[in-house]
């Protein structure tokens, strides 16, 4: 089970850097071309909801991404560090864009889990890997 681990500072410019290196990850671990777009979406989605949490609670922190190659699964988790709950007022326009950024991102992955990490909030996601396809 090889990982690739990705720290940036919560700034908006290092999103997309984080999504080319999800894609290339994946792309080497296995998953299948035809998902890899919505596999960068899901990540740059992820990664800015992380960078926006930051920022709005002046978290000095670093967003963590987490590439992981398993036998069948390709694992992608993208970590804050802004502390349990911290989403915004209720009702608050931080609140509902973070809403519809959880959306996106459940409508793009089949098999995601919105939880709670050591510092603040975890994305898991995940994609099936096609071993005929790995190239070394």
């Amino acid at each position: 089970m090889a990982t690739v681990e990705l720290r940036f500072s919560a700034l908006p410019e290092h999103v997309r850097t984080a999504r080319l290196v999800a894609a290339a990850v994946a792309r080497r671990a296995g998953v299948d071309e035809s998902v890899l777009d919505e596999l960068r979406l899901a990540v740059g989605e992820a990664c800015s909801r992380a960078v926006a949490l930051h920022q709005r609670n002046g978290v000095e922190g670093a967003v963590r991404v987490a590439l992981t190659e398993q036998e069948k699964r390709f694992l992608i988790e993208v970590a804050d560090e802004a502390g349990p709950g911290h989403t915004g007022a209720p009702g608050s326009g931080a609140e509902d864009e973070d809403a519809l950024g959880l959306a996106v991102i459940t409508g793009l992955v089949e098999d995601v889990e919105v939880g709670n990490g050591a510092d603040g909030g975890v994305i898991r996601m995940s994609w099936p890997v096609s071993p005929a396809s790995v190239t070394v």
